[in-house]
């Protein structure tokens, strides 16, 4: 069956999405509702309601959004991306990695997850298996400054500082706020009388 979109509806999730993007939450919310009265198996409407709940810090209510969008559509990975974002949120690695292995055992190159996966494995302590994930990435984006820095992290929490600093070194030449964010960080504290870290963030 051939859905036709209703240009009415599409206008009013415009609108929605508009004022999500200007971070007007509440009221992006208030048209993503419009839709959901008409329609309560629109699923961008769904997904969208969810992640600005989410961003409310609303977790349980942007969870029931998921879940209903999930009923409708059970394998949509930007629904499923969001719900892992809104247990990673609350402290849930658990149940936010379960989502990330089930989406990667049918899409194995599929990024997101595995930069979701890198950082829940990191919040675990789990370094060895968070590095493996930033592996993968880095084989196909080597650049990824975002992923040098995540695992220049789990090197040094594994007091692997060498290995570290080299990946903070890539990571700093791909944009100057590496630098910022390894001056800030607890991780690189123990480096802060290091020579060569005090001069890589100079």
């Amino acid at each position: 069956m051939i859905t036709v979109e209703d240009p009415r509806i599409n206008s009013i999730l415009d609108e929605g999405n508009r004022l999500f993007l200007q971070g007007k939450l509440q009221e992006a919310i208030t048209y993503y509702d419009k839709i959901l009265d008409e329609n309560s198996q629109h699923l961008s409407s769904l997904n969208n309601k969810g992640y600005a709940l989410s961003k409310l810090k609303d977790f349980d209510n942007a969870m029931k959004c998921y879940d209903a969008a999930l009923e409708i559509s059970p394998d949509d990975l930007s629904v499923l991306v969001n719900k892992i974002s809104s247990f990673r949120k609350q402290g849930n690695f658990d149940d936010a990695l379960s989502i990330c292995n089930s989406i990667l055992k049918n899409n194995p190159k599929y990024n997101i997850a595995l930069y979701h996966k890198e950082r829940i494995l990191f919040s675990m302590e789990n370094f060895d298996e968070s590095i493996l994930c930033c592996n993968q990435i880095l084989n196909d984006y080597p650049d990824n400054g975002d992923i040098l820095f995540d695992k220049s992290c789990n090197f040094a929490m594994l007091s692997k500082y060498d290995e570290a600093l080299d990946l903070l070194e890539r990571a700093i030449s791909q944009g100057i706020q590496y630098k910022i964010k390894a001056k800030k960080s607890k991780i690189f504290e123990k480096l802060l009388d290091n020579p060569r870290f005090k001069k890589l963030v100079l």
